[in-house]
């Protein structure tokens, strides 16, 4: 956020920021292939619970409260279990905007992504949203595809991925410089249920997500006209979120 074998072509690759492995740990990698397959379901599986759970709560409520709470516990429960199921495999973006930060914080060649790695994860990510969203109206006899109606282009709605991308790059980042990616499938989990109720724009920090959503009429779904919108602010949420880690977790020069 650790595989039995790994490909000898992924052993000189340097390991990734991984919220499912022991902290000091450099476990073997995962062929390539393997890793991807877990990008697209772990993604498939997310978008798919955030949908099919809001289809549910707009059948059994029409309070729009009650409706976000029953949504939002759902992504809880569902994120951290996926998390902690394919941590160790792909270390659980299933967030473009996650893979890229780790690639640019690995570009010296620290522990990360690759760029080969990076065009392999997005596009399995983005897929991966799509068929999840699919999945969950499938379920709920809804239409395969419909766009959604559901604008989301209101500035103050901009504002808030803003605040819930830079939140959820600190909160990981963070948590890799201080050695304590091993409480990640939780401490993740808890902040984007956090995030859907004090960002205005219930925390989407996802531009797989946000694509994929865009391709279901219903609860979750947002207007193939606001997509642009939101993923643009979370890449500048992302920007944000390692400036603050940059800021805040220093690292320390030795002592003389």
């Amino acid at each position: 956020m650790t595989a039995a074998e790994a490909a000898p072509q992924a052993q000189s690759s340097p390991a990734p920021v991984s919220v499912g492995s022991a902290p000091g740990a450099t476990p073997p990698r995962a062929p390539l292939i393997a890793r991807a397959a877990a990008e697209l379901i772990g993604t498939a599986a997310l978008v798919a619970i955030v949908v099919g759970s809001g289809i549910q709560a707009t059948e059994l409520t029409k309070d729009v409260g009650l409706q976000l709470l029953a949504n939002s516990t759902a992504t809880v429960f569902g994120l951290g279990i996926l998390i902690l199921l394919l941590g160790p495999v792909s270390g659980a973006h299933f967030n473009p905007v996650v893979t890229l930060a780790e690639w640019w914080t690995a570009r010296r060649g620290g522990p990360g992504v690759t760029p080969r790695e990076v065009a392999v994860y997005v596009p399995a990510q983005i897929v991966g949203a799509i068929a999840g969203a699919i999945l969950a109206d499938a379920m709920f006899a809804e239409p395969l595809v419909k766009w959604s109606t559901h604008d989301r282009s209101s500035g103050h709605l901009l504002l808030g991925e803003v605040v819930a991308t830079a939140g959820l790059i600190l909160l990981i980042f963070g948590l890799a410089r201080a050695d304590r990616l091993r409480y990640a499938p939780v401490a993740v989990a808890s902040y984007i249920g956090a995030a859907y109720w004090f960002t205005s724009s219930t925390s989407f920090a996802n531009p797989a997500v946000t694509i994929g959503r865009a391709f279901t009429d219903t609860f979750a779904g947002i207007a193939p006209g606001s997509v642009l919108g939101f993923i643009g602010m979370q890449l500048v949420g992302a920007v944000v979120g390692l400036g603050l880690v940059a800021l805040i977790f220093v690292r320390g020069r030795p002592a003389a």
